[in-house]
């Protein structure tokens, strides 16, 4: 099992590099990205967007690396630079697509294309994985679903699942968190979460083992797991924790960025190719480390 995103930069070094598609790369972090991913030998990056702006940017931040990359110039239009970045994926160009100046919502609505997208499930959504001293460790989603009802939310433990399963966790311990760990009919959220451990336990979700409702010190402490009788394989030591609706997620991905100083990643699972839509207040490194769990994904 993969334990830090340095042993996965090692196991993805070993294997076959692959291509990202960065869709407007006219901006500094996403092409630092791309330098980075080059010089480690992770991936190739195909450069969509402002062509001249890009290559401004690569004469100031790495000059000999100016020449390094394809440039499809697409101008300053992002919605063209979505579409083509899409495009080129479809076309198996590209092996996962990295948002760069564009907006999330803009490159999304590329993806999801009913004629000429990318969509092979009916939910999509948002598996951030972070370094935690114990291992990686896997939350979702914080960036697609607004209140996933009860289907919902068994697509998204499904596509976390397929992320643990590449990280080499065969069988991953679900958390489905809330405030409380008692069922309360007043909270939706539990009821969800009884539901779907029971489906569980019954086999109809499969190659994972699932407990909820969770409160997040049950789901991430012994002790405190322990200290109010929750007798589970789960409890304490979950690896997947999957949070009731995106607010919850979106604080608790911040949270691990600017208060635990963690490294994350995250990757949109649920498409043809691995969609990667990180904050563009993350820096290189970070959007880097995404394509590596993208790349990680496809395995």
């Amino acid at each position: 099992m993969i334990k830090n995103f340095d042993e996965l930069l090692t196991k993805l070094k070993a294997a076959k590099r692959g291509t990202a598609v960065i869709a407007a790369a006219q901006t500094p972090s996403v092409l630092d990205a791309a330098i980075l991913a080059k010089d480690q030998t992770l991936a190739e990056s195909i450069l969509v967007g402002d062509k001249k702006e890009i290559l401004e940017l690569l004469d100031e931040m790495a000059p000999h690396h100016k020449d390094s990359f394809e440039i499809i110039d697409t101008g300053q239009d992002l919605v063209l630079a979505a579409k083509t970045a899409v495009a080129l994926a479809r076309e198996g160009k590209a092996d996962l697509i990295l948002k760069g100046k564009t907006e999330t919502s803009t490159l999304l609505r590329a993806v999801l294309d009913r004629e000429t997208g990318l969509r092979t499930s009916e939910v999509i959504s948002d598996v951030l994985a972070y370094e935690h001293p114990d291992g990686l460790k896997l939350m979702t989603d914080g960036g697609i679903n607004l209140l996933p009802d009860l289907s919902e939310k068994i697509s998204i433990i499904k596509n976390a699942v397929q992320v643990a399963h590449s990280l080499g966790n065969p069988n991953p311990k679900v958390a489905l968190l809330s405030a409380v760990e008692a069922v309360n009919p007043k909270m939706q959220s539990t009821i969800d979460a009884a539901l779907i451990a029971k489906m569980n336990e019954r086999g109809q979700i499969k190659g994972c083992t699932i407990e909820g409702p969770l409160a997040f010190d049950n789901a991430v402490d012994i002790a405190a797991a322990k200290l109010k009788n929750l007798h589970s394989p789960v409890a304490g030591v979950a690896d997947i924790m999957i949070v009731p609706n995106i607010e919850a997620g979106n604080i608790y991905g911040k949270m691990l960025t600017y208060y635990c100083k963690y490294k994350v990643a995250h990757v949109v699972m649920g498409t043809k190719v691995p969609i990667l839509i990180p904050s563009r207040a993350d820096d290189g490194e970070t959007k880097m480390l995404c394509m590596a769990l993208g790349l990680a994904s496809m395995l």
